[in-house]
């Protein structure tokens, strides 16, 4: 029953409240004017409400005052036992609208009667509460009929008691006016002081919204909102906001130097092409050695522009969010063999170690995981010389797996350390030796190991080598 109530309700209340909201829609309220709208619809309920109370709790203490007169008269009906009560009267409160019908029980006769009207047979409510109007009255009459039996003088009479409270009706109209004018008073001041009030109160959002309509790029770095004055949710929100500025600050100095740092590599491979070329149309295509050593450098530039690119490309969808990762379950051991055996085909002039390779499952993307691992070998092979080693291990550590690539090349200050995975970072020392590369390598490593919940660790000593330790968990 409850659940068909329920489910009638949803499909009554919930249109109608879709209706209600689709219409305001359309029009543009302050939120000073809604929150005043709100007041005065609590206070037009609540005043109602009480208005309702109000007149419960006058007719209760009239029905209580007139129950007193009623046990006054059967009181005295009492103490006059044995005496006739013919031509008796009884009822000295005919006068404030408390009538009186005494009948003999024995005989059903009359003994006093002074109700000019009788309601007695008129629809009762709550057993003994009856309402009439007459003549468009805006209150009814309350007429209250109440039964009682006494016995005297060994005789058992009736007594039929009835309230009219017409004249209280009317003593409570006026009342009810009186209190309707003077709440309607009390109505406008308190929503014509709620208007100030409200005014100051969303004051911090007037300020928060004449800061933000002055942001712009350039001054970004020093507009924030307002936060000083009286802590609450409106300060909560301008630190929020300013949290938020301050995130998009960085964000967007980052994207400047993105690009700024893409267009210096860009310019390089550039110049160089632009350089041939204009050799190549000086000297024209008859001198052999010149032609070949322009062809040469051209496709050398060109293909450093090529992977620049697709390594830009990369990052942009990174950061776009569309980069997707193609995961299944391989075993890591069989990649980095068949990498050890690429590095040693192409680097003739390195010792090439492999003194651990386990069998490992891992669940991942294969081609991106061996573009990650293929950047820290073609680090190790970059930044040594000539007989130095490189030891490649994949090791099973409870299940991860641990790809550690070590090198005694030329290492690292603390400094690089703390940089190396930034997007174009090169140390001094890299760039006085003139060690090729566009800074990208490891930041593009890294964003594929983070996706798949790994861990980098670097430890690093000057002069000394490197080691990277790469920890991809077990996720299946």
């Amino acid at each position: 029953m409850r659940e068909n109530i329920r489910q009638l309700l949803i499909k009554i209340v919930l249109p109608f409240r879709r209706k209600k909201e689709e219409w305001l829609g359309k029009f543009r309220f302050s939120i000073a004017f809604r929150i005043s709208l709100h007041y005065l619809k609590l206070l037009i309920i609540n005043g109602a409400v009480s208005v309702i109370i109000f007149i419960m709790l006058y007719y209760g203490a009239e029905w209580r005052s007139y129950n007193k007169k009623a046990d006054q008269i059967t009181e005295n009906l009492l103490n006059v036992a044995g005496k006739p009560l013919n031509g008796v009267i009884f009822n000295p409160y005919v006068i404030d609208g408390l009538t009186l019908k005494i009948i003999s029980k024995d005989t059903n006769s009359v003994i006093y009667n002074d109700i000019e009207k009788d309601y007695s047979d008129d629809k009762k409510f709550f057993g003994h509460i009856t309402y009439h109007r007459e003549n468009n009255a805006l209150m009814p009459i309350i007429i209250i009929s109440e039964d009682n039996e006494v016995t005297a003088g060994g005789i058992t009479y009736k007594l039929f008691f009835q309230y009219n409270l017409e004249e209280n009706g009317e003593k409570l109209n006026w009342l009810l006016g009186f209190m309707t004018v003077l709440y309607l008073l009390l109505v406008y001041i308190i929503i014509k002081q709620g208007k100030k009030s409200d005014k100051k109160l969303l004051e911090p959002i007037y300020e928060m919204s004449a800061s933000a309509n002055h942001l712009t790029v350039n001054n970004l770095h020093s507009q924030r909102l307002n936060i000083e004055g009286t802590k609450n949710e409106l300060k909560d929100l301008a630190n929020v906001i300013n949290s938020m500025l301050d995130r998009i600050e960085v964000s967007y100095e980052s994207q400047k130097q993105f690009v700024s740092d893409a267009s210096h590599e860009l310019r390089t491979p550039i110049a160089v092409i632009q350089g041939y070329g204009n050799l190549l149309s000086r000297w024209g295509t008859k001198d052999e050695e010149v032609l070949r050593e322009s062809i040469e450098a051209i496709n050398n530039e060109a293909k450093s522009m090529q992977d620049l690119v697709e390594k830009l490309l990369f990052l942009s969808r990174h950061d776009k969010k569309t980069l997707k990762l193609e995961k299944i379950k391989f075993n890591m051991c069989h990649v980095v063999e068949e990498m050890v055996k690429e590095t040693r085909l192409v680097t003739s002039n390195r010792i090439i170690e492999s003194p651990i390779l386990e069998d490992i499952i891992v669940y991942g993307d294969k081609q991106a995981l061996k573009q990650a691992i293929r950047v820290f070998i073609d680090n190790a092979v970059k930044y040594t010389r000539d007989g130095d080693t490189i030891s490649i291990k994949c090791q099973n550590d409870d299940g991860d797996c641990v790809i550690t690539v070590q090198d005694t090349g030329i290492g690292m200050t603390r400094k690089d350390v703390n940089n190396i995975f930034e997007r174009f970072y090169r140390s001094d020392q890299v760039r006085n030796e003139k060690i090729y590369g566009h800074g990208l390598g490891l930041s593009i490593a890294k964003l594929i190991i983070l996706g798949h919940t790994g861990k980098i660790k670097v430890r690093s000593q000057l002069t000394k080598g490197t080691t990277f330790i790469i920890t991809l968990p077990r996720r299946f």
